[in-house]
Parts: C-alpha cells; sequence; structure tokens
C-alpha cells in the first residue's frame, strides 16, 4: 500500500469520526446505534464505569475494556491511543490517581476537542489530550508505563509503525494492553473495499499471526493475544446483514517492551 493509500484511509476515517463527534454517536462505526449504556456493559464495562466519567465521554465506540488487563496503578503514566471522548482515559485517570498522568492522542480535531471539553467540565487535573496520529505520536521518548487502547489500531492503514512508536514511547518494561478487532479469515473483496466497513473496524482487521510478527518485529515481548469468540453478537449489530461477524471478532493483546 502507498503512501496515498494511507492517507486516503486516515482523511476517511478522520472524517467519519469528526462526524460522529459532531452528531454525538452515530454512524458507521463500533456502537452506532448510538453511545447507550448497554453497549458498553456489553464490552465489559460497569455501572460504576459508566457514571464516573464525564457526561459525552462515553461514545460506545469500543470492541472490549482495555481497563480488564490494563492493571493501571497509581502514580503511573497512561496513554490511550486513539482517545475519542475520553471514556477509557478518564476511567484510567481515577486509577492513576493525582500523582499520576493519562495521556489521549486522537487525529480527529472535533474528537479532541470533545475530549478536552469533557476534561475541562470534569476538572480533570491529570488527563490531557493531544492532537496526533497514532503512527507518529506527539510524546517523548520512554515516558510511558502503559499503553491502552480500544478498537483504533484496525483503523490503521500501517500498523507496523503504530507499534514500533508505541514501543519507543514505553519505558523499559512498560506494557502495552489493548483491545482491538482482528481477522478471523480473510474478508470477502466486497467487504474489504467497502468504505463503512473500512471506518467501522472491519475491514482494517489484521490476523493474530500478523498483529504477533507486527509485535515481534516493533521489539515487543511477552505477547499474549485472546479472541473473544463471544463479541460476534454485537459485531453482527455493526453492518447489519454484511456478515461481518463471521470473519472478525475482538480480542484482548498484551505485550511488554523489554526492560
Amino acid at each position: 500500500m502507498n503512501n496515498a493509500k494511507y492517507d486516503q484511509i486516515r482523511a476517511d476515517v478522520r472524517e467519519q469520526y469528526g462526524k460522529v463527534a459532531r452528531s454525538e454517536g452515530c454512524g458507521c462505526a463500533p456502537g452506532c446505534c448510538g453511545p447507550s449504556p448497554q453497549n458498553s456493559l456489553a464490552l465489559g464495562y460497569d455501572e460504576k464505569d459508566l457514571s464516573s466519567v464525564p457526561e459525552g465521554a462515553n461514545m460506545g465506540l469500543g470492541c472490549g475494556n482495555p481497563q480488564a488487563i490494563a492493571a493501571i496503578k497509581p502514580g503511573e503514566t497512561v496513554l490511550d491511543l486513539g482517545a475519542g471522548g475520553g471514556f477509557d482515559a478518564f476511567l484510567a485517570a481515577a486509577k492513576v490517581g493525582p500523582s499520576g498522568r493519562v495521556i489521549g492522542v486522537d487525529m480527529t480535531p472535533d474528537m479532541v476537542a470533545k475530549a478536552r471539553d469533557n476534561a475541562r467540565r470534569a476538572n480533570a487535573a491529570n488527563v490531557e489530550f493531544r492532537l496526533g496520529e497514532i503512527e507518529h505520536l506527539p510524546v517523548a521518548d520512554a515516558t510511558v508505563d502503559v499503553i491502552i487502547s480500544n478498537c483504533v489500531i484496525n483503523l490503521s492503514p500501517d500498523k507496523a509503525q503504530v507499534f514500533k512508536d508505541a514501543l519507543r514511547v514505553l519505558r523499559p518494561g512498560g506494557r502495552l494492553a489493548i483491545s482491538d478487532v482482528v481477522a478471523l479469515k480473510p474478508l470477502p473483496e466486497e467487504l474489504a473495499t467497502d468504505l463503512a466497513a473500512m471506518t467501522g473496524c472491519i475491514a482494517g482487521a489484521a490476523t493474530t499471526q500478523t498483529i504477533r510478527e507486527l509485535l515481534e518485529a516493533a521489539g515487543f515481548s511477552d505477547i499474549r493475544i485472546a479472541v473473544k469468540q463471544e463479541s460476534r453478537e454485537f459485531i453482527r449489530q455493526w453492518l447489519p446483514g454484511s456478515g461481518a461477524e463471521d470473519y472478525v471478532a475482538s480480542a484482548s493483546i498484551e505485550a511488554h517492551r523489554p526492560h
């Protein structure tokens, strides 16, 4: 895939999620029925999580719960890739406490503006949101303890670069804990080339083998990938009638930067 194609995919994704941010939810994206509590509860969050974040932060756009595997501790620095309205970033902020720090990065200006507004209204002093691409993070080398992400890396046309830059910003011994969509088998041509499937976290999914190889090539160790077969039930709702649930599923992906 050439740079022009990469740029076009990024532009399409940015446009789509800008629409989602401006319209308070609906679009051809995960949770496109709207950011209802039921969407997040189905992904592994609980009522306490939903009630603890600023109104508008939970946009129902995830495919899992990276908080469940991140083991975030007080005082840590957490980086959220594709932070959206800030839902996972605010949950992480509560765990790191006043001595910790959370940085959310998103390439969509409307999402960053929304997240920053949410942070102001919540007086969340230990959270900040930065505009940038996850392939080229606006974060200094070796400054992050844990990276989280929820259904975002599949949207990148250059996943190898995402993982390379993730390793760069992690401290030695730092960890990656993400939820993402993975491909179970090759997508049919009509689904693989469909714009709604590309911006809706389906067509850009890589296989678990590819993800493992990319993580290893970037320098990660202790790689663990657990496919959530039950996720195919909610994926069925993303593009009804497309059969996407037969080809992709959500997975928990963990890895470490070696000491």
